[in-house]
């Protein structure tokens, strides 16, 4: 089975944002989310993959039988816009 691509890495978050958000406002808002998703889901941001941040971790299992951990709320500053990521706990 291949390997996930979108795992929890070491790389800082911060400079992810300052080389990565490619205008003022995308680091501005990259930075409000970093303080708001880190309040409200009680965890410190991590890098998961080469541009998603993400706050704490929760585990899937496909029926096709693939695998992983997946963070539980998280954001990209990709270039068209700003990517949320949420688990909603649903089997859909």
């Amino acid at each position: 089975m291949a390997k996930n691509k979108t795992q929890e890495t070491g790389k800082d978050v911060l400079e992810f944002i300052n080389a990565f958000a490619d205008t003022e406002q995308k680091r501005n808002d990259s930075f409000e989310l970093l303080q708001l998703m880190q309040e409200i889901s009680g965890h410190n941001a991590k890098m998961w993959g080469p541009s998603i941040i993400g706050f704490g971790t929760y585990h899937y299992r496909y029926n096709s039988g693939h695998e992983g951990d997946a963070p539980l709320i998280g954001f990209s500053p990709r270039k068209a816009a700003i990517s949320l990521y949420v688990f909603t706990g649903s089997e859909e």
